[in-house]
């Protein structure tokens, strides 16, 4: 009977799911993969940035899989998934192989979570397969050529110029040091000690894999063809009116906080919000975001 304290009762119904690991072949590629709740409830596709992974997730499916179906893959080459020596490394290539990737797992209708790398890949599922978007929640990821803040400039710099010093200082970033940036490069420093140092050292073992860094080298040079995607990108919005919410670190330098209201020229119902922080919200901010991300999965849920 003392011990009777310490017994588990299931008094609660509607808890967090387990996150499940899981690797499915894509076209012959091992894709890795997180998975949370129930695959009957509305579900919530979530597409990493650079340098992380579906990591960069984990709390976020956590707090959400009583209600959602949550989902976070890796693209080839990042995280836990396979590393082909062969394979398309562009934005074009990768955004192929997760589309595939929702085929092979059965997700048919889904909303979309953009960030960073992650807003190109997403948007070009949203332009060539709207049935299946229920809406998008960009965070720091660009559509609109406002977005292109100042960590952009040695890059398109080199894009208009290449030369061997500036392709040095591009491929800087490709380091420890630079992994470590994308989290704390601007962020108030009242901020810091929100973020888990683990995920960025994650970041930077995984592209420490021979050939890795050369391989992010050209997928970020190719980052130039997504300018020339953005109109489209914009006429979907205007054409099918997905529902939007839009939240972003005004203090991202990578991706300025200037872009953030043009969604509204599109798409005139987007939510916006401006949040005290830089690039990695869902570490600095988590509490702000899991509130703004519930109300408006509440809000837009199929059947609301």
């Amino acid at each position: 009977m003392l011990f009777d304290a310490f017994i588990i009762h299931p008094i609660f119904p509607c808890m967090a799911k387990q996150i499940l690991h899981r690797t499915v072949p894509v076209n012959g590629t091992g894709i890795f993969y997180r998975e949370a709740g129930d695959p009957r409830n509305p579900a919530l596709l979530l597409l990493h940035g650079f340098p992380s992974s579906s990591a960069m997730f984990k709390n976020l499916m956590t707090v959400l899989s009583d209600k959602y179906h949550l989902i976070a893959p890796d693209y080839p080459g990042f995280g836990f998934s396979a590393f082909p020596e062969v394979f398309d490394y562009t934005f074009k290539g990768v955004s192929e192989c997760m589309n595939a990737f929702t085929d092979a797992i059965g997700l048919k209708r889904f909303f979309i979570y953009l960030h960073d790398y992650g807003s190109p890949i997403g948007m070009r599922i949203c332009i060539h397969h709207p049935e299946k978007i229920e809406g998008i929640i960009v965070q720091n990821g660009n559509s609109y050529d406002e977005g292109n803040g100042p960590g952009w400039d040695e890059t398109i710099a080199y894009w208009k110029n290449p030369t061997p010093e500036k392709k040095d200082k591009v491929y800087a970033f490709l380091s420890e040091s630079g992994t470590r940036e994308q989290y704390y490069l601007g962020l108030p420093e009242e901020y810091h000690p929100h973020i888990s140092p683990e995920l960025w050292m994650l970041d930077w073992e995984r592209m420490q894999r021979p050939g890795n860094l050369d391989m992010q080298y050209v997928l970020n040079c190719d980052y130039l063809s997504n300018f020339s995607m953005f109109p489209l990108f914009q006429e979907y919005f205007r054409t099918h009116l997905p529902p939007a919410l839009v939240i972003w670190g005004k203090y991202d330098p990578y991706f300025s906080v200037d872009e953030a209201p043009c969604y509204k020229r599109d798409l005139p119902e987007a939510q916006i919000h401006i949040l005290d922080g830089s690039h990695m919200l869902l570490e600095s901010h988590f509490d702000e975001m899991h509130q703004l991300i519930t109300g408006f999965l509440e809000q837009k849920k199929p059947g609301n």
